[in-house]
């Protein structure tokens, strides 16, 4: 029986390099008032939350989620919670898909004073109670969150933003 490589170098795999697919990681982001960041981007239709697609430069999913929370809206975030790990299924035009979520915690009124969206990706943000934003996100990122909120302190594993029975489940 040949064991499974240990290592993932193309030596490991031989002729065939390990699948690669597109990582983003996303970011739940609060105010004071218990109120969730969403944005309005410019590429696409629906409301979002802060996040992007992690480089291909070395960067971790959390290097990510900062970077991408400081590019669309000049916030910094300086810890989180992994909130929720999605996979998100292939297509006939897309690529397998990992979508980490991490729940930055509630940021200062003084912080949220300072918010500015990048015009180039973002219309525009709100903060809004939870029931408000999640009808306004996308289908993806609204299972995903909603996964999220409903199993509070805990990391939720999904699969295209849905629990998969028998994963998550005490043993």
């Amino acid at each position: 029986m040949t064991r499974p490589p240990t290592d993932f170098t193309a030596e490991a795999f031989g002729p065939a390099p390990p699948p690669g697919f597109p990582v983003s990681a996303g970011a739940m982001i609060w105010d004071s008032a218990g109120r969730l960041l969403i944005l309005d981007p410019t590429y696409k239709k629906g409301w979002t939350i802060p996040g992007g697609v992690m480089e291909a430069n070395g960067e971790t999913p959390w290097q990510a989620c900062r970077r991408e929370v400081f590019e669309e809206c000049a916030l910094t975030v300086e810890r989180a919670r992994l909130a929720a790990i999605d996979t998100r299924p292939a297509t006939a035009n897309r690529l397998p898909q990992l979508r980490l979520l991490f729940d930055c915690g509630v940021l200062s009124d003084d912080t949220f004073a300072g918010i500015r969206v990048s015009g180039e990706e973002i219309h525009g943000h709100a903060l809004l109670p939870p029931a408000e934003a999640l009808p306004l996100l996308r289908p993806a990122v609204r299972r995903r969150v909603a996964s999220a909120l409903a199993s509070p302190g805990r990391c939720v594993y999904l699969e295209d933003g849905r629990p998969v029975p028998g994963v998550g489940a005490p043993l």
